[in-house]
């Protein structure tokens, strides 16, 4: 029977240990850092990453078919317009431009063959013409039947109509000749596409054949990508902005871009262009919808990059990231980030948006025999300021932020010292009237380290 005393008492001994120790940590002050709310400038970021690509950049095709017999130029050569780049085997076209010859004489020689039987058969019309005057006369006079004149009425009709034939072979001779010698200047003209000059002054970025590969040409099908002409004087980002951001962005937007083959260094650039419409990726609702910015680099900002030995600092494809400058505001009140938190009004500030949404899930679970009315919830944004010790809870309006702090449009004032973390304190901790103490941010961050 004393055994089970004694059980009994060692229990409430515990137990009110244990309610002593919540009591006493239920009264201990939180351990916070502050800071106070300042003017600054903020500017409102959207971030990004991409490749680097040129401006200008063309690919290039043959016209004709065949094999590459001659490659003058390698990947990363500059070359000036009109400068030759490579050559196609030329043997079928030039055995083409000797076949197109060889009918053009006989055309020629068909026409002057024509042109003599026209002439042969001008003449015999003016020996038939003669004839048939005469025997008029004389037909009219009585002096030759009507079957002689008729014979050469006849006789006279035929060579005219024979004329008239062979001036229409004439004239189909020398549509011969020009259908021919067009054909010509079409196998000539295949003859010079064999070989392949730079179009515009460049550098090959690309170089897609080697010498002994063949090409198809372009005439009624995708023709081969040979090679890759580029400015590399003019550089530009192509990035994928989201959805959310891309209506914050604007053309001449200004950027701050960096490269990772140049570390700690960070160049300037302006948005050209914004596509209108996106790359989705992905499937139903895991799609992501993004869209292509691309912002030039500005030549002065990496200037100082560019030696002889490295005239072209940026390689195509060379992976970089962006700071889109959207919106910018000046002297303005500002705090930082991590001091925001949300709170719901209705849920005596010891409630946070993520346990009011877990409760009410709690509650769905549940298999009651009545309904359950989803109350809308209005969520608000507040501060926590030190009041003398303890923690006040004041509502703000925020505007735009950066990367480290926010703009509070209304709600606190210059100078006034906000309760800025840990922010798992800021965020679902405290509450109005909260006890706390003030550290140091190193020293708290040492403390739960």
């Amino acid at each position: 029977m004393k055994k089970l005393y004694w059980i009994i008492g060692i229990g409430l001994i515990i137990i009110l240990l244990v309610v002593i120790i919540k009591f006493m940590n239920g009264n201990k002050p939180f351990e916070v850092y502050t800071q106070n709310a300042s003017t600054r400038t903020i500017i409102e970021l959207v971030s990004a990453t991409g490749k680097i690509q040129p401006e200008t950049e063309l690919k290039l095709s043959s016209d004709v078919s065949g094999e590459i017999t001659e490659m003058v130029v390698k990947e990363g050569d500059q070359v000036k317009k009109g400068a030759l780049l490579c050559r196609i085997k030329p043997d079928l076209y030039v055995s083409a431009i000797e076949r197109v010859n060889a009918n053009v004489n006989t055309t020629k020689a068909n026409l002057k063959t024509a042109m003599a039987q026209l002439d042969q058969a001008k003449a015999n019309l003016t020996n038939s013409e003669a004839t048939y005057l005469r025997n008029k006369k004389l037909f009219e006079q009585n002096t030759i039947s009507q079957q002689e004149f008729d014979g050469f009425k006849a006789q006279y009709e035929s060579a005219k109509a024979n004329v008239s034939a062979i001036e229409a072979s004439v004239n189909a001779g020398k549509y011969n000749i020009q259908s021919s010698e067009a054909t010509l200047k079409e196998a000539n003209t295949n003859l010079e596409k064999t070989y392949i000059y730079a179009p515009v002054d460049g550098t090959v970025s690309k170089l897609s054949v080697e010498k002994g590969e063949r090409v198809v040409g372009v005439s009624g099908m995708a023709g081969t990508e040979i090679l890759r002409l580029a400015n590399l004087n003019e550089m530009e980002v192509s990035v994928e902005v989201n959805e959310n951001d891309i209506i914050k962005v604007h053309k001449n937007d200004t950027a701050i871009i960096e490269v990772d083959a140049y570390m700690d260094k960070k160049f300037k650039g302006v948005v050209t262009e914004i596509a209108n419409s996106s790359n989705s990726t992905g499937i139903s609702v895991d799609q992501v919808t993004n869209f292509v910015v691309k912002i030039r680099l500005i030549r002065e900002s990496y200037q100082y990059l560019i030696t002889e030995k490295n005239p072209i600092p940026f390689r195509p494809g060379m992976s970089a990231s962006v700071d889109i400058q959207t919106r910018k505001v000046v002297n303005v009140i500002s705090i930082p980030i991590q001091a925001v938190t949300t709170r719901n009004p209705d849920s005596l500030n010891t409630e946070n948006q993520n346990d009011l949404e877990e409760r009410e899930i709690s509650i769905k679970n549940e298999n009651e025999d009545r309904d359950l009315k989803k109350e809308e919830v209005k969520i608000k944004e507040y501060v926590f300021i030190n009041n003398n010790g303890v923690s006040k809870q004041v509502e703000v309006k925020t505007g735009i932020q950066d990367n480290d702090y926010i703009e509070i449009m209304s709600g606190l004032s210059n100078n006034q010292e906000v309760i800025c973390g840990p922010y798992s304190a800021v965020s679902k901790s405290l509450k109005e009237g909260s006890k706390i103490k003030i550290v140091k941010k190193e020293d708290l961050y040492k403390s739960e380290k």
